[in-house]
C-alpha cells in the first residue's frame, strides 16, 4: 500500500499538525461578508497631494489652470486623554480561557443563571449553538471533541440543566473526549439555603467527569480554568465540570489577571528497549495481532499504524466503535470487536499469540465481556495510561506509557533497515490471507431472503456503503439496529464514525448535527432505532436553523428492541414496557421543518438516499421493521 495511499484515507492530520499542541479550528460556516464600499473623501478634506513622481513641472502646459495655494490648517485641537479599558469581567475571562484551550463553539440551552458567561462567548470568538435539550447540546460537544481534537463545551443552568447534561459528561469519560461542562449556579448569598434548583453539583454531577470545581472567588478564577484545562488536555483527555455562581460571572476580575495557558502535555518517549521488546515478540509470533482503538484516532496516527502493520505483515482489529480506526477495505483488516461482531473476530482475537493494545481502553464490550485477553494470553499495552490488572483483565506482559503516534513512529524507525525471516512472513501472510477470507464471509449482511414488509436492515446497510463517498460521516445510536451497520458497513478513512461507548441512546442525531457543522462540505449519516430517535428528535429545528444537511435514518420497529431480546432471552415470555406505539417520523420531520420520507421497501431507499444528500436542508427517512429483524445474528431467515 502506498504512502500516498494511506495520505489520501487520513482527513485533517496535517491542519491539525500546523498548530502547535492544538487541533484544527472549525471552518468558519457564517455568510461572506461584503466587499467594503470605495473610501471617499470626507466633506471639507484637502484634497490628496500628488505623489513625488507626480509633481507639476514650474512652468505648466498653457491649457492647465492655475493651481491655487492650499490654506494652512488650523492648528488641531488637543486630543482627550485616552478612556479607561472596562475591566474584564468574570464571565469574559472564563470565556478567553476556554477560546485559549482551543474551544471555538458551545453548545447550550440557556439559562439565567450564566449570562454573563453567555454574553461574553461571542466577543472571545466561540460560535453559541442553541439546542433544545441539555442531554443533546452535551451529545454535540462531545462529538465535536471527537472530530476536532479540540475541547467540546457544554452549558447549563444550575442543578436542572446539569442533571442534563449528565449523559453526555459520562459518554466523554467513557470516550476520552475532552469536554467543557460550565454550569451556572446560584448566586453565593443564598449558597447552602436549599435555593432554587440549588444542588451540590460538584459533589454530584461532577463526579461523572475527571475533575469537577465550583469557583466562590474572582481571584482563584485563573488557576481554577487552568487547572480544568489542564485535566481537559493532558494526558488521558476526559470531561471536566466547572460551577460558577451566577454574581460571580459580573463581577469584574483582580487588576492584573490572565489567562493561564496550559499546552497539552506530551508525553515522553518511550524507551526504545522496551519498543525493541515489543517488535520482538510481534515478529516471534505465528498470529500476532493489533488492536487499535480511539487513541490512534486522537492522535491522528492511522497512516503510521498502517505503516508498522505493513512492515511486520500483521493483521489489525479496531476496537468497538472505532471501526474508522484503519482501512476497512486493507488486506490486513481483520474487523471490529464487541456488538455486531462475527464470531470470527473474537476467534481471531483470541487466537493471538503476541497481542499489542494500542490506544484501548479494552472496555466491557470490546473484550467480549473482559473474555480477551485471556489470562496467559501474551499482551502488550500502549497507552497514556495503559492498564495494570483491573477486574477479571490481567495485567499486559509490558506496559508502554505513550500516546499511540510517538510509539508507532518510533517502531517503525526502529525496524527501518530490519532484516525478516522470508519463510515466515510468507507463512504469516498465508495466515492473514485466510483470516481476511473468513473475516469477508462473516460479514455479508444483505444475502437474507426477503420481500417485506418493511425493509431489510442488511441491505439498507449495503446501500450505504456503495452510496456514500469514503469521507462521509456516520454517526449511531444505541441499538440492535447497529449490529448490521457495525458489520456490514466499511469505513474507509479516520473520522468517519462517531458512536458512544457509553451506549447512550439519543446520541445520533445530535452527534449528527456536531459533524455537519464541523464538515459543512461532506455528507453526514445518522442512524438510530425509533427509541433513541425518539429522545432527541427535537434537534431536529436545531438542524434546521443551522441549515445542515443532515440526514437520518430511523429504523422502526416500533419496540425497545434491545431490551425486548433480553426479557426474551430470560424465558419469562414478558415484553413489559419494552412496546411502543406508532410515530408518523417523516410527518414529525416535516413539521420541523425538515424533509420526510418513509421508505417501506429496500429497492426504494437508494433513490430516498441519493435524493437526501442532495437536498439543501435535513432529511429522516422512516424505515419501517419487521419485528422478526430482532438482531443482525437473529433474523426471520
Amino acid at each position: 500500500m502506498t504512502d500516498e495511499r494511506v495520505a489520501n484515507r487520513e482527513l485533517d492530520a496535517a491542519d491539525l499538525d500546523r498548530e502547535a499542541n492544538a487541533p484544527p479550528a472549525v471552518a468558519d460556516d457564517s455568510p461572506p461578508r461584503p466587499p467594503a464600499p470605495a473610501t471617499e473623501p470626507a466633506v471639507g478634506a484637502a484634497p490628496a497631494l500628488p505623489a513625488a513622481s507626480e509633481a507639476p513641472s514650474s512652468e505648466p502646459e498653457a491649457s492647465a489652470a492655475p493651481v491655487a495655494p492650499i490654506p494652512e490648517s488650523p492648528p488641531a485641537a488637543e486630543s482627550p486623554p485616552a478612556a479607561e479599558p472596562e475591566p474584564r469581567t468574570a464571565g469574559r475571562f472564563v470565556a478567553d480561557a476556554l477560546h485559549a484551550a482551543g474551544v471555538r463553539v458551545a453548545f447550550t440551552v440557556p439559562g439565567e443563571s450564566f449570562l454573563g458567561l453567555l454574553d461574553a462567548l461571542g466577543d472571545a470568538g466561540i460560535r453559541v449553538v442553541a439546542a433544545r435539550h441539555e442531554g443533546a447540546a452535551a451529545f454535540m460537544a462531545e462529538a465535536y471533541g471527537q472530530l476536532t481534537g479540540r475541547p467540546g463545551a457544554c452549558l447549563a443552568t444550575r442543578v436542572v440543566g446539569a442533571s442534563n447534561l449528565g449523559i453526555g459528561i459520562h459518554t466523554a469519560r467513557a470516550d476520552s473526549t475532552p469536554l467543557f461542562a460550565i454550569v451556572g449556579q446560584v448566586p453565593r448569598s443564598v449558597r447552602g439555603r436549599e435555593a432554587f434548583q440549588e444542588a451540590d453539583l460538584t459533589g454530584s454531577i461532577g463526579r461523572l467527569g475527571i475533575h469537577a470545581v465550583e469557583v466562590d472567588d474572582v481571584g482563584r478564577l485563573p488557576a481554577a480554568m487552568a487547572e480544568a484545562t489542564r485535566h481537559v488536555l493532558g494526558g488521558r483527555p476526559g470531561p471536566v465540570l466547572i460551577s460558577l455562581p451566577e454574581d460571580l460571572l459580573d463581577e469584574s476580575m483582580l487588576s492584573g489577571a490572565s489567562v493561564i495557558r496550559s499546552a497539552r502535555d506530551r508525553p515522553l518517549d518511550p524507551d526504545p528497549d522496551v519498543i525493541r521488546a515489543v517488535i520482538r515478540r510481534l515478529t516471534a509470533a505465528d498470529r500476532p495481532l493489533i488492536l487499535a482503538g480511539a487513541g490512534v484516532l486522537r492522535s491522528r496516527s492511522t497512516s503510521d499504524l498502517v505503516r508498522l502493520a505493513e512492515i511486520l505483515e500483521i493483521p489489525v482489529m479496531a476496537s468497538w466503535r472505532r471501526g474508522d480506526v484503519f482501512p476497512n477495505d486493507h488486506p490486513l483488516y481483520l474487523g471490529m470487536t464487541g456488538l455486531g461482531a462475527p464470531s470470527v473476530v473474537r476467534e481471531r482475537l483470541a487466537a493471538a499469540d503476541a497481542l499489542l493494545v494500542v490506544g484501548s481502553r479494552l472496555n466491557e464490550v470490546a473484550t467480549f465481556g473482559y473474555a480477551v485477553p485471556a489470562e496467559g494470553q501474551p499482551w502488550m499495552h500502549v497507552d497514556l495510561e495503559p492498564r495494570a490488572r483491573a477486574g477479571a483483565l490481567p495485567a499486559p506482559d509490558l506496559a508502554i506509557a505513550s500516546d499511540a503516534r510517538t510509539f508507532l513512529r518510533l517502531a517503525a524507525r526502529l525496524l527501518a533497515g530490519a532484516v525478516h525471516d522470508v519463510d515466515h512472513l510468507n507463512a504469516r501472510r498465508a495466515t492473514n490471507a485466510a483470516d481476511r477470507a473468513a473475516w469477508e464471509a462473516g460479514t455479508i449482511v444483505d444475502d437474507d431472503p426477503w420481500d417485506g414488509p418493511g425493509v431489510h436492515p442488511g441491505r439498507i446497510v449495503a446501500t450505504l456503503g456503495r452510496v456514500l463517498p469514503p469521507e462521509a460521516i456516520i454517526t449511531t445510536d444505541a441499538g440492535n439496529f447497529a449490529g448490521w451497520l457495525a458489520r456490514g458497513y466499511r469505513w474507509r478513512r479516520p473520522g468517519t464514525f462517531l458512536g458512544p461507548t457509553s451506549g447512550a441512546m439519543g446520541y445520533g442525531l445530535p452527534a449528527g448535527i456536531a459533524a455537519a457543522l464541523v464538515h459543512r462540505d461532506r455528507p453526514v449519516v445518522a442512524v438510530a432505532g425509533d427509541g433513541g430517535f425518539a429522545m432527541t428528535f427535537a434537534e431536529l429545528e436545531t438542524a434546521v436553523r443551522e441549515r445542515l444537511r443532515v440526514v437520518t435514518l430511523v429504523f422502526d420497529n416500533r419496540r425497545y428492541g434491545t431490551i425486548w431480546m433480553h426479557q426474551d432471552q430470560r424465558g419469562t415470555g414478558r415484553g413489559v414496557a419494552t412496546d411502543l406505539g406508532p410515530i408518523d417520523v417523516a410527518a414529525l420531520a416535516e413539521a420541523f421543518g425538515a424533509r420526510g420520507v418513509r421508505v417501506d421497501d429496500d429497492a426504494n431507499f437508494e433513490p430516498a438516499l441519493r435524493a437526501a444528500l442532495e437536498a439543501d436542508r435535513p432529511t429522516v427517512i422512516h424505515l419501517p421493521l419487521d419485528r422478526r429483524w430482532v438482531s443482525v445474528d437473529r433474523h426471520p431467515s
